[in-house]
């Protein structure tokens, strides 16, 4: 396959796991979560301690999310760099969590941007460092407290 090819393909299969994180977020599908990092993955959320480890990170994002009714991850502007069998990858979010179904105007708004480093692993791009960098907030933060 040309360089170029690949390089397109790579990307998208990048882009793709950023995404299957965001769907795992809002489906609370913890096992499509693990999917997305390395067995020894760190994630950086800033507003929580470091994970080390996919265990960590999953426990730490289910433990935070279990009790909502419901989430929307958006991620937009991708920027996704290649260089063999490693990339790096940064894309811009906002997510909305939504604590009770009865009452949609409690909710809590975040935005800021992810940055990544992911490996092409036998089962395709995974990624093995995740930061989050929060630039806004707006609602009520007691809604993502447990």
């Amino acid at each position: 396959m040309n360089a170029e090819l690949q390089g397109i393909l790579d990307e998208r299969a990048i882009k793709d796991v950023t995404i299957k994180y965001a769907t795992a977020l809002d489906t609370k599908n913890w096992r499509q979560l693990r999917e997305c990092f390395t067995r020894d993955a760190v994630a950086h959320y800033g507003v929580i301690p470091d994970c080390e480890g996919v265990n960590a990170i999953i426990e730490q994002v289910s433990g935070g999310m279990d009790h909502l009714a419901q989430t929307q991850h958006i991620l937009t502007n991708h920027v996704i760099k290649v260089d063999g069998d490693s990339a790096t990858s940064v894309c811009y979010l906002q997510a909305q969590h939504l604590r009770d179904d009865a009452k949609p105007s409690w909710n809590f708004v975040m935005a800021g941007q992810y940055s990544d480093r992911l490996v092409r692993t036998a089962d395709g791009w995974r990624i093995s460092a995740r930061s989050l960098e929060l630039w806004w907030t707006s609602g009520d933060p007691a809604v993502i407290a447990k």
